[in-house]
């Protein structure tokens, strides 16, 4: 004889199961590590001095 399964349980279960799924797959597409953050908000920082130290004056 079959189990008697509660079918919200099971539909709850299984989007759960796909929501941990589509996490993985988002933190492996769009996960950076503390240095690269770091990183790239430095070269952000370097490239605005860059562009204001060549920036003309008005006179």
């Amino acid at each position: 004889m079959a189990e008697i399964v509660n079918l919200r349980r099971e539909r709850k279960r299984k989007q759960r199961e796909e929501r941990e799924v589509q996490a993985d797959e988002n933190r492996r597409l769009h996960g950076r590590t503390l240095s690269e953050k770091s990183e790239t908000l430095n070269e952000r920082l370097r490239k605005v001095r860059n562009l204001d130290g060549h920036r003309l004056d008005k006179s």
